[in-house]
């Protein structure tokens, strides 16, 4: 009869089992059963169970952003003439220098809906003020501007990754043609002390393909703009990315994460067409200072393309306060003819960004942190089929919803804090000790059996 022997490890003490792999003949049926559960449980021991920490543990400072891996450098030019050209789907990283400009080139086809995002990463350690930015535009071949957007620090007096997006869409008189046409970045700067020195940038151009059927061109008229009801369940633990390339999958419900004064923190949600999007921040109690922060955390919206959608900020007193985003419409193709911006960037499916940034500010008033930071989100609405597109967005798959976007954002709350691993350790220790208190009342029976079956056999 072969034996295994492992150590257990339960309440910090360690114990020695002898398990018995091959039980005799005698109660096989039932032996053999509990024995294989003992074996397995040996094979593959549970680790104690720990107490869930209150929220993930934040590092020491704010993690740097977190470019694409495998961007391309490339450089920007003060004039078109030498431009660099920048292809769709490809990421690239540049830098811009204090009150510099800078020139790339992109080759557009007639058909497709170009979107050019720009992320400028100011240094950390740079002292900013709140109209310090960037600011970016799409031109043709005349230098005029097909459209323009820009980005600033804001009230947060932070230094922290902006997103501007410059596009050229197809349904414009303006810049509709096929051809040549310039991405000019350029610095915002106060002309500050601080505001010297080079920004690094993540320029990541996307195209989408007209619908093979022309569709309705007007805005739905109206939409539900009403506060949802909170998501029901548990919190659940979620650390943030550091960039768009590495922003966490989170899908409906209440999640918790802790940041220090500084981190920029990056999720996706999966929204399709004819979803809504719905989100919030809360801020949680400082463990000390008093006074008053304005721009503690702001919390942004990016669509699919990274083009922002809406933001909030609040002010903090140490006391938790949530910043809310204002409501936007269900995802509609025909969003992109609405007037305003926070309706016609929900133009289409796909991974939308929540942007959390905590302030660097706060370390001066309420100390280094971590400070708790949860997010509630609520995506409503039944989903339906978007237009036919012409073509392949590039690239493919980038204004839709997959199977996995789904399978990321459902499970996103698993094992990401090791808590699944917890409750499966404490269920683990559960059952080994349910089988050994049961392999010892089996192993008393059956030894009372075994004497009544001696005591009964008549005596040679």
């Amino acid at each position: 009869m072969r034996e295994r022997r492992r150590f257990f490890t339960a309440r910090g003490r360690r114990t020695y089992a002898t398990v018995r792999c091959r039980p005799a003949r005698r109660h096989r049926t039932a032996a053999l059963l509990v024995a294989s559960l003992l074996c397995a449980l040996a094979a593959n021991p549970a680790t104690p169970a720990k107490a869930a920490p209150a929220a993930p543990a934040a590092p020491a400072g704010p993690q740097p952003y977190a470019f694409a891996t495998g961007a391309e450098s490339v450089s920007g030019t003060a004039g078109t003439s030498a431009a660099r050209p920048l292809k769709a789907g490809h990421t690239y990283r540049s830098s811009l220098p204090a009150h510099g400009k800078l020139y790339y080139r992109l080759d557009l086809a007639a058909t497709a809906t170009a979107y050019v995002p720009v992320t400028a990463v100011p240094p950390a350690a740079s002292t900013v003020s709140s109209t310090d930015g960037i600011r970016v535009s799409l031109r043709d071949t005349d230098g005029s501007a097909c459209s323009y957007a820009s980005a600033t620090i804001g009230a947060a007096l932070s230094p922290r990754p902006v997103t501007a997006l410059a596009q050229r869409d197809t349904g414009r008189t303006l810049c509709g043609g096929a051809g040549t046409y310039y991405l000019l970045v350029e610095r915002l700067d106060s002309g500050g002390a601080g505001a010297g020195g080079r920004w690094d940038l993540e320029i990541a151009p996307v195209t989408e393909p007209r619908p093979a059927t022309a569709g309705p061109t007007t805005p739905p008229a109206t939409w539900d703009s009403a506060t949802p009801r909170p998501p029901l369940g548990t919190v659940r633990d979620r650390s943030g990315g550091a960039g768009f390339a590495t922003a966490r999958p989170l899908g409906d419900g209440i999640w918790r994460t802790r940041a220090v004064p500084g981190a920029t923190l990056f999720y996706a949600v999966p929204v399709g067409w004819g979803q809504q999007l719905h989100a919030t921040a809360e801020l949680g109690a400082a463990s000390s200072g008093s006074g008053y922060a304005g721009g503690a955390l702001d919390l942004a919206l990016h669509n699919p393309a990274r083009g922002r959608v809406e933001d909030a900020s609040l002010g903090y007193t140490g006391t938790p306060r949530t910043a809310v985003l204002p409501p936007v419409p269900p995802v509609e193709y025909a969003n992109r003819y609405a007037v305003t911006d926070d309706e016609n960037t929900v133009r289409f499916a796909g991974r939308y960004y929540l942007v959390v940034h905590v302030s660097s500010r706060l370390a001066d008033t309420f100390g280094p942190g971590p400070f708790e930071v949860t997010l509630t989100v609520r995506v409503d609405g039944r989903r339906h089929d978007g237009p036919r597109y012409a073509g392949k967005p590039v690239p493919d798959g980038l204004f839709t919803v997959d199977s996995q976007d789904w399978h990321d954002a459902i499970d996103a709350g698993s094992g990401d804090d090791g808590i699944a691993m917890r409750a499966l350790a404490a269920g683990g220790i559960g059952t080994g000790t349910a089988l050994l208190l049961g392999l010892g009342a089996w192993t008393l029976a059956a030894r009372r059996a075994q004497t009544r079956t001696s005591a009964q056999k008549p005596t040679a």
